[in-house]
């Protein structure tokens, strides 16, 4: 079967509410995952600390988005367990080159620190993975995605699974059905994920949250 997955497929998988994972980056076999709970992050309430704040206001990192792709998947797949094998990569890298897949790199001088990375349809995106080599660097990737896909008018930042770090920076867990609902509504509209433009500096991601501690 994962022979004949085209990234077209897997479009279709998201839209149906489903998305791919392997045991293993030695597996290549690909399951369909349907979740009975659901991550996700509603979009007007991304949780900036005190501490990240200072983080960003330090302008530590340097931000872009696109720029390596292909980096930001391998920086995901760098860990002892991960469920990037090669078919998976090739999948994204296509959606990547169709316009339906994006990434957000983190730099610190000319090293690729920290980054996320998903897929868009419709107004939603779909976070698939997110990586960090300094402290902070995924917390700032996801503050910026946040602020990006705000502008950009999406209704829907899908994260597959809520963890303690997701959960910290403000997403929620949602059954099965509502999730399905809340993707209806966010295919039925259009967003863009370069609507914002250039990168804000520091200061305009501040002023994009919602909620401080």
């Amino acid at each position: 079967m994962a022979d004949a997955l085209t990234p077209e497929i897997l479009l279709g998988a998201y839209a149906a509410g489903i998305f791919p994972m392997a045991e293993s980056r030695g597996d290549d076999r690909i399951h369909w995952i349907d979740p009975r709970w659901r991550g996700v992050f509603p979009l007007d309430n991304f949780h900036i600390s005190r501490s990240l704040e200072r983080r960003i206001r330090a302008g530590t990192f340097t931000i872009t988005t696109d720029r390596d792709f292909a980096g930001v998947l391998d920086g995901c797949a760098d860990r002892p367990e991960t469920w990037i094998n090669d078919e998976i990569r090739a999948l994204y890298q296509g959606l990547h080159r169709i316009g339906h897949a994006h990434s957000l790199e983190v730099w610190q001088g000319a090293d690729l620190v920290g980054g996320v990375y998903g897929v868009t349809l419709g107004a939603g995106f779909f976070g698939e993975s997110m990586f960090s080599r300094r402290t902070d660097a995924s917390k700032v990737a996801l503050a910026y995605l946040v602020c990006r896909l705000r502008a950009g008018g999406f209704r829907l930042f899908d994260t597959q699974f809520l963890t303690a770090h997701l959960a910290s920076l403000g997403a929620i867990e949602i059954s099965r059905a509502e999730y399905r609902r809340q993707l209806a509504a966010a295919l039925t509209k259009q967003a863009d994920f370069d609507r914002q433009g250039a990168i804000p500096a520091p200061q305009g991601i501040v002023q994009c949250k919602t909620q401080t501690s």
